[in-house]
């Protein structure tokens, strides 16, 4: 098994995009009564803050008002209906892919469909999961344990102690929050473990040691969580003892965004580590030898990571190690024994270029497989390590895709040097292969069509940002597209965290928006990682500015193409997208016709002081300083709507569940929105955490309701 500092990399895939409980006293564990915002509300200038109130009845009152308005207005059309329907039947068809975790002899998958909702934890061998119909074992049906505790869990993952694996440690979310519990399953006779392993509902999680310990970071009471509301403690849990009374193993500091520590149990290669989170992209790991902690000497800004006897270090700054200067984005190996008794020789397994990046990095058995991306488009390399020295024979990967986008990841690192391919693009429905490093893929599953795509042709384009910089962007359109400005378009964009976004079949888009004649774009704009980390770094902070300018530059090219033109032309994006949204409506309306904006941040004044808020002030920075509030002001939607405007129509969708963005955060913008005057529409789900829903019902009504707004509202204006 692979370890690395995953609680730093894997919170940057948790961190904003399409889910931390907070020290403030808005965050939606612990509620601000209505008293306590009025309070707040009189020594600011803020008339919304009782809004953040998340649970509060007057706060509850206006979002069901706003919400029977927008049913009414959009949910209530015929056409709605219809999509809403055709998009719950795509999303509970048995004919989607099953994405499948090998644990010990079983492959196990988690399945949603209309008969379970909440889903079935299931498993199957690969003799079956190869068949076109394979026969599953249901492990836990979620939707008889909601009935049967009178809970509404959410599906959250699991954890399985290897080599035996006989026991999990499941973790469930009420509502699909980012909080959640963690609870001991016997997967032998698959059933809960009476008085096994129980962690209360907060930010955190288990992981295991052996059958009787584990390590537990969580909230422990009073003090014992970061600023941004996850875990600040990690401790060493023996089974049958208080989780109270564990041995503390480190303790951050209440600034640190996240600690944890987990277990290596490769064979052969059992290690221990801590994992110290200080920011986003500025972590610390620590091997944890007789009781005591060693930190590994690289720079906290790079990924770490350890598999068997391998150290591999992507970088995200420059490093000069064993004389050896290292650009941003290469990938650097080593033996991780050799690297602890003080070597520092490494091996250059990638270096990046102006168009090429590494997107990802997968160990097999005996292979090291790189996911690179060039122009954002993907292409595999296979380096196989041939000494103690890290010296490696490279080769091509064998039945790669030539266009498109691969995701590949390994079916069983410690036996084998299969992987498990994905191959899809904008037109061409997923493919599901197990490829064995060396040889032809073998096929395994293929989606249908879920929407018609003949008539339909995906370009790349580039755009010129205003600083000169080229951003490329994709364009899916109708072949016989009239160029004449007149189609509808949706561009869509995200822009941060060195997220990257590349060419991906789409059935909710193809379904609800293409194959009605809609053209659809995606921007690769600066702050994501499409070319690495120069690409993300470039809009961080006092330089945001440029993921807005890069996404307005593309909205400007489609109308100098003539594929669309202003009146016709709309905008989604979410969380950080959310923000990028936000700040199309205030600083660019007379680019687009229309915006949806999703469980956004839009309150920057306040955004560090709302749940996980204060985990990205790396990203933004931090506005209760205020040379950095001058810069962050200048981006804050909230701040910056003013009456009077020119304003697109646009609806906010968030999530009452959502214990990551606070949804604050669009009801205020709304609010603000309303008393100026504009048309806006806005739409709170109950459930469904920072995703916005819960089950595949809920996703297939959000996503209907923001396809039918926007089809409406980009119509007929010539």
């Amino acid at each position: 098994m692979s370890v690395h500092s995953k609680f730093a990399t894997g919170l940057v895939a948790l961190a904003l995009s399409a889910s931390a409980q907070a020290a403030d006293a808005t965050s939606a564990g612990s509620l601000m009564p209505t008293t306590a915002a009025s309070a707040a509300a009189r020594s600011t200038d803020d008339p919304y803050l009782w809004l953040e109130a998340v649970e509060d009845e007057k706060a509850l009152d206006w979002v069901r008002e706003r919400n029977e308005k927008a049913k009414a207005e959009i949910a209530s059309r015929p056409e709605f209906k219809t999509l809403e329907a055709d998009l719950r039947a795509i999303l509970d068809s048995d004919a989607r892919i099953p994405s499948v975790q090998k644990i010990g002899e079983h492959y196990y998958n988690f399945w949603r469909d209309k008969q379970s909702p909440r889903g079935i934890w299931r498993r199957t061998s690969l003799e079956e999961f190869r068949k076109p119909e394979p026969r599953w074992e249901t492990v836990i049906d979620l939707d008889e344990l909601n009935e049967a505790e009178g809970e509404n869990w959410v599906w959250h993952g699991v954890e399985c102690l290897k080599p035996e694996y006989e026991r999990c440690l499941i973790a469930l979310s009420r509502g699909g929050a980012d909080a959640d519990v963690s609870r001991e399953f016997d997967l032998r006779n698959k059933s809960w473990v009476a008085d096994g392993f129980y962690r209360p509902e907060a930010k955190g999680g288990l992981q295991w040691i052996d059958i009787d310990t584990v390590y537990v970071f969580t909230d422990f009471g009073k003090g014992s969580t970061t600023s941004s509301g996850y875990p600040r403690i990690v401790k060493e849990w023996k089974r049958g003892t208080p989780m109270e009374d564990a041995k503390t193993v480190y303790e951050g500091k209440p600034g640190d965004l996240y600690i944890a520590a987990f277990r290596d149990l490769s064979p052969g290669y059992e290690r221990d580590f801590v994992s110290r989170t200080v920011a986003f992209f500025n972590d610390e790991l620590y091997v944890r030898r007789d009781g005591k902690l060693i930190k590994l000497d690289l720079p906290n800004s790079a990924n770490k990571m350890v598999h068997n006897q391998w150290l591999t270090v992507e970088l995200r700054e420059p490093w000069k190690v064993g004389g050896v200067e290292h650009p941003a984005g290469s990938l650097l190996v080593m033996d991780f024994d050799k690297f602890m008794a003080g070597e520092r020789y490494f091996s250059v397994a990638f270096r990046p270029d102006d168009t090429t990046s590494l997107s990802s990095y997968v160990w097999t058995r005996r292979h090291l497989v790189l996911n690179l991306l060039e122009d954002v488009k993907t292409r595999l390399r296979v380096l196989t390590p041939l000494d103690a020295e890290a010296n490696f024979k490279q080769a091509a990967f064998v039945g790669a895709p030539r266009v498109g986008t691969a995701a590949i990841s390994a079916v069983d690192p410690d036996e084998s040097d299969a992987l498990w391919m994905t191959v899809t693009d904008f037109l061409t429905p997923s493919t599901l292969s197990m490829a064995e490093v060396g040889k032809q893929p073998e096929v395994l599953k293929t989606m249908p069509a879920f929407f018609e795509a003949d008539g339909l042709v995906s370009e790349q384009y580039f755009a010129t940002s205003k600083d000169g910089t080229r951003v490329p962007y994709f364009v899916v359109r109708p072949k016989d597209l009239a160029f004449d400005g007149s189609a509808r378009t949706l561009l869509w964009g995200y822009g941060g965290f060195e997220v990257s976004y590349t060419a991906t079949y789409n059935p909710m888009a193809g379904r609800g928006w293409m194959q009605k004649g809609g053209v659809f774009a995606l921007a690769n704009i600066r702050g994501g990682g499409e070319y690495g980390p120069r690409w993300h770094q470039a809009a961080l902070k006092a330089n945001r500015h440029r993921a807005y300018e890069d996404f307005a530059a593309v909205a400007e090219d489609l109308v100098a193409r003539k594929i669309t033109s202003p009146q016709h032309l709309g905008a989604q994006g979410g969380s950080n997208g959310g923000l990028l949204m936000g700040n199309m409506l205030v600083q660019y309306p007379q680019l687009f016709g229309a915006i949806i904006c999703q469980v956004p941040l839009l309150d920057m004044k306040r955004y560090n002081k709302l749940l996980a808020g204060a985990s990205w002030m790396a990203e933004y920075g931090d506005p209760d300083k205020p040379n950095e509030w001058a810069y962050i002001k200048t981006f804050s939607p909230y701040h910056l709507a003013k009456p009077g405007q020119d304003y697109p129509d646009i609806l906010f969708t968030t999530s009452t569940r959502d214990d990551r963005v606070h949804p604050g955060h669009a009801r205020k913008m709304m609010a603000r929105l309303e008393e100026m005057g504009y048309t806006a529409h806005y739409y709170e789900n109950i459930e469904g955490g920072h995703g916005g829903s819960a089950d595949n019902a809920q996703e297939a009504f959000m996503r209907a309701l923001a396809y039918t707004f926007l089809w409406d509202a980009l119509g007929d204006a010539d």
